[in-house]
């Protein structure tokens, strides 16, 4: 398709939005005939999916109706439901979870999403299991070793985007450093009516068919006010030779997605009730397939607890961005009026998903407009302090790096290039290489910042420089040995990786088993990834290398550096990649094996 026909189809699509933007649609359907309410649910659409409590689960995966635009489209289902059923466990149990495939043509699978489990129980189809095959049933039976707000999700194609997706909770055994009164699960995701495959053929073909904010003849004039011709000029060129623009926020936005909360639209209005004065645990989960939220509740402070399920020293905001795949959990405390509004914008600010906390349903209250929309700078690319002219792509052909050697297999800095000290090296393979357009020059661990369009907005919003974990950390010892990977792109092929060679062609990284050893990021792209080690936790540290946080996924903006500590004491095949769902697809993932 050419782009004159992606630009009509586009359009067509916009007008189809805005006009069934009204509706509130939100729930699965029965047939075309009409809309009905899941049968969990059937009392009130706001409440959420059901609550499943016990060790033993019998869960079918098939595909139901749903209608979340106006139009009925098929989706992929937990016992009917969208999103799955939420599954209540407690510390110190087994649980048995027998999960059968009633797809007719297509193998499935559940990955237990921050769960320590063994290697034959993460189900990740080709490293930890064969999959589950059409009419089979695979059974799930491991011991929780740990609490808190987890999620699970397939790891089977772009299964998860479709629906195949639900929170999970573990009760504690001890009780925990804070204490609330009632809770909610706020899981946010994203839909799209596009079959998933058809959305990845898009990306492939024209990644940038959601980027309607490209800068305008308009925009040239402004800057060239107010920076001068020869830094406006300067600034474009730069822009160019990295093949993007500054507004390359997301592949995907809410030019495509219909955004949800515990699956209901924001004009469905989901509604967790609170009596005045008590205090409510919020569980939010990022459980889409590429959207980063910025998430607020006006007229409340949060004050966060917990991130990915583990408790940590409590922090005061107003607000935080939650990455794909992260979950935070956060106390409030609502006193004088009667309902105040969730909100969650894309990072993009294209659209966002709302609810409501309530004294009972039916209630609303203001909806905030979507925040103006953010631009990349030159910092914010790893380029900062070295003007236009420091930006640097990587067309094929390129070599203003090679002859440093690959460092992305194997030790090769220490400790001081680990945290940012001596010149910053690429690995070899990223030098000549047609799947990478671009390089960081400059990268820092971004700590402290809140993010692209999050800075100096007039609220306090969470940093991972702000987490500290309330548990020390119990393995202590120093790590043995460095490992760096670089995350590497190229925007116009969509193609994605670590150090430029994707999933397909990269050999494992090897870990020995109770080894402590500390993994080094770089993001060369000029997107955020959220990076997922399954099977191990990733304990985050400081620029110092100090540990902060013991997290499963670690967010990665563009430009940064960042490292973690883990200790390998998992045997087995794991993944290891980012959690937008098309980059992984596209190629962003590696293999972790831990052996004796």
């Amino acid at each position: 398709m050419n782009h004159e026909s992606f630009e009509r189809a586009r359009g067509a699509l916009q007008s189809r939005r805005r006009f069934v933007q009204g509706l509130a649609l939100g729930g699965l359907a029965l047939g075309t005939a009409g809309l009905r309410l899941p049968a969990i649910a059937a009392d009130d659409a706001r409440l959420g999916p059901q609550v499943l409590r016990g060790t033993e689960f019998d869960l079918a995966i098939g595909t139901s109706p749903v209608n979340f635009t106006g139009r009925v489209r098929p989706a992929m289902t937990v016992n009917g439901s969208l999103p799955a059923p939420i599954l209540r466990w407690r510390q110190g149990d087994t649980v048995t979870l027998r999960v059968a495939n009633r797809l007719p043509d297509a193998m499935t699978s559940l990955h237990w999403h921050g769960i320590i489990l063994p290697a034959n129980m993460d189900g990740v189809p080709g490293l930890s299991f064969n999959g589950i095959h059409p009419g089979e049933t695979y059974q799930y039976r491991f011991t929780l070793n740990q609490s808190g707000t987890y999620w699970y999700h397939s790891h089977s194609l772009f299964q998860e985007q479709a629906g195949l997706y639900g929170a999970l909770i573990v009760d504690p055994i001890e009780p925990l450093p804070y204490s609330w009164d009632r809770e909610h699960v706020v899981l946010l995701s994203d839909w799209t009516d596009l079959d998933p495959g058809r959305l990845f053929r898009r990306l492939k073909q024209y990644a940038e068919y959601d980027n309607y904010y490209k800068p305008t003849v308009g925009d040239f004039v402004r800057d060239v006010r107010r920076d001068g011709w020869r830094a406006t000029v300067a600034d474009r060129k730069a822009w160019g030779r990295m093949r993007m623009t500054p507004t390359d926020l997301s592949d995907v936005n809410a030019h495509t997605y219909t955004y949800l909360m515990n699956g209901t639209t924001p004009a469905g209005n989901w509604t967790g009730l609170f009596r005045s004065g008590e205090k409510v645990l919020l569980r939010f989960i990022n459980g889409s397939a590429m959207s980063y939220f910025d998430v607020r509740i006006p007229g409340l402070k949060m004050t966060v607890v917990a991130a990915d399920g583990l408790p940590v020293h409590p922090v005061s905001v107003d607000e935080f961005r939650i990455a794909v795949a992260e979950t935070f959990d956060v106390i409030v405390e609502p006193s004088g009026q009667d309902a105040y509004t969730i909100y969650a914008q894309d990072m993009g600010r294209t659209g966002h998903a709302r609810g409501t906390l309530a004294v009972r349903a039916g209630l609303e209250a203001p909806v905030p407009a979507n925040d103006p929309r953010p631009l990349l700078t030159m910092d914010d690319m790893g380029h900062g302090g070295h003007g236009a002219h420091a930006a640097h792509s990587m067309p094929a052909g390129h070599d203003a790096h090679a002859g440093h050697g690959d460092h992305g297999s194997h030790a090769a800095h220490g400790a001081h290039a680990a945290h940012g000290g001596g010149m910053l090296r690429h690995p070899a393979s990223e030098s000549r290489n047609p799947l990478v357009d671009m390089q960081t020059m400059t990268p820092t661990h971004r700590l402290d910042d809140p993010g692209i369009g999050l800075r100096d907005n007039g609220r306090r919003v969470l940093t991972y420089g702000d987490l500290r974990s309330v548990a020390e950390d119990e393995d202590g010892r120093d790590p043995g040995r460095d490992v760096e990977l670089h995350l590497t792109g190229h925007m116009e092929k969509f193609a994605w990786s670590f150090d430029g060679i994707p999933f397909a062609g990269a050999e494992p990284l090897r870990l020995n088993y109770g080894e402590r050893m500390r993994i080094v990021l770089v993001n060369d792209t000029m997107m955020s990834h959220p990076i997922h080690l399954h099977g191990m936790w990733s304990d985050v540290e400081d620029a110092h290398g100090n540990v902060m946080v013991r997290k499963h996924t670690v967010d990665m903006p563009p430009g940064s550096r960042r490292s973690f500590r883990v200790r390998a004491d998992a045997l087995g095949r794991w993944a290891f990649h980012c959690h937008l769902l098309y980059h992984m697809e596209a190629g962003m993932m590696r293999e972790v094996r831990v052996e004796a």
